[in-house]
């Protein structure tokens, strides 16, 4: 049997590679990111946090439009919930918030300049962004949250810890801040992964936050303790959550229904239940299927 299972390690090794070539070529096809625009802007120079969308378009392929005429506004200091089905268009919202794509038509604004005249780094560097894949690198906690700051002083690295509830952990472990983690936090559990890249982002102090399905794949009670992370993360700044769970946005300033690249509903949670509409469907839907 030797020699078939040398083949079948060699059919294996063989498909590997091709799924492997298959990215590397995928990666050489894509569109170069678009050059800076010639004499592009400073950021704004008061920071409130304000963000529009002008009658914005956008389409992966020129055939298939995913997003058409949207416009929203949100104000300094707003926690933006966005939600709908999967393919609705919620990712790529805030994905043309970082840049990360350019727009078909109509225009974004950070405090009243629009962000296509802004250097992608400027940009960038007043959001902060909270995940729900976790990254880590090989070091120790403490130098994992001060990579969100680095010039941050010892006491502003461990007060960002305490904010976010890093610190109830952390003082459980022999070395504290400087337990040695290796890239994968395998030691760690995924709240206390998610933990600290909340205190990460609260060190860093965005103008801006994007909280991309921060808590799915946490269980309950750690679920609430990371909400109230969250809170603390977003105090007076703007922020933008995507969630699949209704229950973890229910005390956003405004929520978003999108449905195939469009806002059709938006709201507080109180009155969209009441409207009855496509957010009340969901809504109930979440509720029935964790009571079965």
């Amino acid at each position: 049997t030797q020699p078939l299972t040398q083949v079948a390690s060699m059919v294996n090794l063989l498909q590997s590679g091709v799924a492997s070539a298959e990215r590397v070529f995928e990666l050489l096809d894509a569109d170069e990111q678009s050059p800076e625009a010639t004499g592009s802007s400073a950021a704004p120079g008061e920071r409130r946090g304000e963000v529009r969308f002008e009658d914005v378009s956008f389409s992966y392929a020129a055939d298939r439009p995913l997003i058409a005429g949207l416009s929203l506004v949100a104000h300094p200091g707003q926690t933006v919930a966005i939600v709908g089905p999967t393919g609705a268009g919620k990712t790529t919202l805030v994905n043309l918030v970082e840049r990360f794509y350019e727009l078909d038509g109509g225009r974004i604004t950070l405090d009243g300049v629009d962000i296509a005249s802004m250097p992608r780094s400027a940009l960038r560097s007043q959001i902060g962004m909270v995940l729900q894949d976790t990254w880590l690198f090989a070091g120790t906690i403490r130098d994992n949250i001060a990579y969100g700051r680095p010039s941050a002083t010892e006491e502003e690295m461990q007060q960002a810890a305490r904010a976010t509830f890093v610190d109830r952990f952390v003082h459980s472990l022999p070395d504290g801040y400087d337990t040695v983690i290796d890239e994968e936090g395998a030691d760690l559990s995924a709240g206390e992964r998610q933990l600290i890249t909340i205190a990460r982002a609260f060190l860093a102090a965005p103008e801006l936050l994007i909280l991309d399905e921060a808590t799915s794949s946490v269980d309950t009670r750690t679920e609430l303790l990371l909400q109230h992370a969250m809170a603390a993360l977003r105090t007076n700044r703007t922020s933008f959550v995507i969630a699949h769970r209704l229950s973890t946005i229910r005390d956003a300033d405004l929520i978003l229904v999108m449905e195939d690249g469009a806002i059709v509903e938006q709201g507080d949670h109180d009155s969209l239940l009441e409207a009855g509409g496509a957010y009340a469907r969901l809504y109930r839907s979440q509720f029935a299927a964790a009571s079965v």
